[in-house]
């Protein structure tokens, strides 16, 4: 592998269709596309501040990096990536990507990050305004993340989130086959549309969460006093640890909780209307 070690580029294009290559201590300085239509780059201890460094990019590593805020939309329609340790104070990273991993990585403005992204894994990472994160993604694998930001994880499908705090309105809309552990979710109307969506030992906070779900379930949750007119329209068996504020109109299943401040069951509740409901006080 041939290595590039203590350099800088700038301009349209520098090491375009480059291959088996090591940039160690590198400075991309404004310009467009450094890298395009890469495959096998290592990138270490380097610095980007040009626009579109890693579009069209196969199998590439980036440790221990830095991507100003000029490095805009730095990593599009590539695959295979591991990221490391980096900060990546840049916007709309990450859009029609496939397999790609990051750890210890911060993304202070992460909003439009992550669209139509398949494979994703994600250790140790934290995102703030992150608004519109993770549209339409699929296949995702994260564990031990924050994130502020709105509209997170609208249309995915197929994710297990661990050990996350997560604030955001809207968050899981439109989602299928989504499983969250361990974690505490935070913000309006939460998951509204969802297909089969679990949650296990998770803490909600919110106003309207977890309506007009299907095959919505809870296992030991608990909810925040804010946690009001739950579950309108969902089918859905929950089983909650704590305390329900108010619960609207669900449709059908089971609802299982240690006291109910109000259930509203009116002439606006669907079919079968069906929804058993009990409490231990």
């Amino acid at each position: 592998m041939k290595e590039i070690k203590d350099m800088e580029f700038g301009g349209e294009r520098p090491l375009f269709a480059s291959h088996d290559l090591k940039l160690v201590n590198v400075t991309i300085h404004a310009g467009e596309s450094a890298l395009k239509c890469c495959t096998d780059i290592v990138a270490e201890k380097c610095r980007f501040e040009g626009k579109y460094p890693f579009w069209h990019v196969d199998r590439f590593e980036v440790r221990d990096c830095l991507f100003t805020p000029g490095a805009r939309a730095a990593l599009w329609y590539s695959r295979d990536l591991t990221m490391t340790d980096t900060l990546v104070e840049a916007p709309k990273m990450f859009r029609e990507m496939d397999n790609l991993s990051l750890t210890n990585v911060k993304i202070p403005d992460a909003q439009e990050t992550m669209w139509h992204c398949r494979g994703v894994k994600l250790r140790n990472v934290e995102v703030a305004n992150a608004d519109y994160l993770f549209m339409h993604s699929s296949d995702i694998d994260i564990d031990n993340y924050r994130q502020q930001g709105n509209y997170s994880f609208q249309y995915c499908n197929n994710v297990v989130i661990r050990n996350a705090v997560i604030d955001s309105k809207d968050a899981f809309w439109n989602t299928d086959n989504v499983t969250v552990y361990d974690s505490e979710l935070t913000g309006e109307y939460l998951g509204w549309h969802s297909k089969n969506l679990r949650l296990v030992r998770c803490r909600i906070s919110g106003t309207q969460p977890l309506c007009y779900c299907e095959n919505l379930v809870m296992e030991d949750c608990t909810m925040a006093e804010d946690a009001d007119l739950a579950f309108e329209d969902s089918e859905l068996n929950a089983v909650v640890n704590s305390a329900i504020t108010s619960v609207k109109n669900p449709r059908t299943g089971s609802i299982k909780a240690q006291s109910i401040g109000e259930t509203i069951i009116d002439e606006n509740v669907l079919a079968p209307a069906d929804c058993v409901i009990t409490t231990e006080n």
